[in-house]
């Protein structure tokens, strides 16, 4: 049995990233004030994506706790809805923008604690690429608007070597995401190779109260 809940362990991860946001923003920065504010940094960005997955993760929780036992199909069926955008935001956003960060240990533990189903790899590649790509084009537009780059570094490359480095960095959000689904799959194979044979590993090794209710009902 895991010492702390990961119900609690999530509330808390919560209010923590909460916490940081607004000490963020109440840190008077000159580049705060300045056309695109906080949301011109991916470090900002980063923070919000964390926020916003665990808060996902506890809402996860508490409409587990209010349909638990309850027999409604309906609301069965929106828990389900529920559980796969959390899954789809770590696999997408939390994991692949978080490993750039200090938050990646908070992953991590979501991500062992908890299984996670990934989307299919076209999709989920499509998806990073599309943050990513708008990403780019939204610190291209804020150096046409400003006329400087969000990163000083970039004032000194030339134009070909920004579009290289660019393409790296897209090609390396796109390595992140296998990474993460590599990394999930090697946790849950192991997990599933150790538990006793007939059992579910989703059901009994996982703290992930939602799957484990599903489970039961298969």
């Amino acid at each position: 049995m895991a010492l702390v809940p990961c119900q609690v362990l999530r509330v808390a991860i919560l209010l923590s990233y909460c916490s940081i946001l607004c000490n963020y923003k109440a840190i008077e920065m000159p580049s705060h004030q300045t056309y695109g504010g906080s949301w011109k940094f991916l470090t900002f960005i980063d923070l919000v994506i964390q926020a916003v997955f665990f808060g996902i993760c506890v809402l996860t929780d508490l409409s587990t706790l209010l349909t638990r036992d309850s027999g409604n199909q309906e609301q069965e069926r929106q828990l389900r809805k529920l559980i796969s955008l959390r899954d789809w935001t770590l696999a997408v956003l939390a994991f692949p923008v978080g490993v750039h960060t200090t938050v990646l240990p908070f992953i991590l533990i979501e991500m062992r604690t908890s299984h996670h189903q990934y989307p299919s790899r076209s999709s989920g590649l499509a998806a990073i690429c599309t943050f990513s790509v708008g990403y780019i084009l939204w610190v291209c537009w804020i150096h046409h608007v400003t006329g400087m780059w969000v990163y000083p570094f970039l004032e000194h490359i030339g134009s070909g070597a920004r579009i290289i480095f660019f393409g790296s960095t897209t090609i390396l959000m796109n390595f992140l995401y296998l990474l993460g689904e590599v990394l999930n799959n090697y946790i849950w194979d192991t997990q599933r190779t150790k538990a006793p044979p007939g059992q579910d590993t989703q059901c009994n090794l996982s703290c992930d109260k939602p799957v484990q209710n599903l489970c039961k009902k298969m």
